[in-house]
């Protein structure tokens, strides 16, 4: 049985994080993934839904990271291999690979193929890495976790206005 608070107690709550969200002090979780050997983070507004992977219908004559077409509960996304994307091996299809609807947001049905996620993950836990000129625009930043793992920050915006993500074709 759910625990019972009275009204007082859950308008003062309500009240705190408000005040707390209007001083700019919360903390906005970030997204990780992982596609291929990487490690990627994205905001969580940017991240969309978070789906397992449905059978892809393939299309011929793409650039060899695109997938294929996905049905998604009767609307068709374009799915591209992340990994692959950036010059990877092509992710596994298994029961841990995800299709994150990173598209939906800004008006674009674009699936990305993942190996794998990994969660949310606390910005205030993660410090800079020293910036290095990415082979991409969507390359945010660079990031590092109390574990020395190198995590990657997806612009996504950045990413569905790339020409090169943008042109499929073969």
């Amino acid at each position: 049985m759910a625990k019972k608070i009275s009204l007082r107690e859950f308008q003062e709550h309500l009240a705190a994080r408000l005040t707390i969200a209007a001083q700019g002090k919360a903390s906005s979780a970030l997204l990780g993934v992982q596609a291929g050997n990487d490690y990627w983070l994205l905001n969580l507004s940017d991240s969309g839904e978070i789906v397992p992977l449905p059978s892809l219908a393939p299309v011929p004559l793409t650039k060899p990271w695109f997938s294929g077409i996905a049905n998604i509960r009767g609307n068709l996304y374009s799915v591209a291999d992340f990994s692959a994307l950036r010059g990877g091996e092509p992710t596994p299809m298994n029961a841990s690979s995800r299709l994150l609807l990173v598209g939906t947001r800004h008006g674009s049905n674009a699936a990305l193929l993942v190996t794998r996620m990994l969660g949310l993950k606390n910005p205030e836990t993660l410090t800079s890495a020293p910036a290095t000129e990415g082979p991409h625009p969507w390359e945010a930043e660079r990031l590092v976790d109390a574990d020395g793992r190198e995590w990657k920050k997806l612009n996504v915006r950045a990413l569905l206005a790339d020409p090169d993500f943008m042109e499929i074709g073969a």
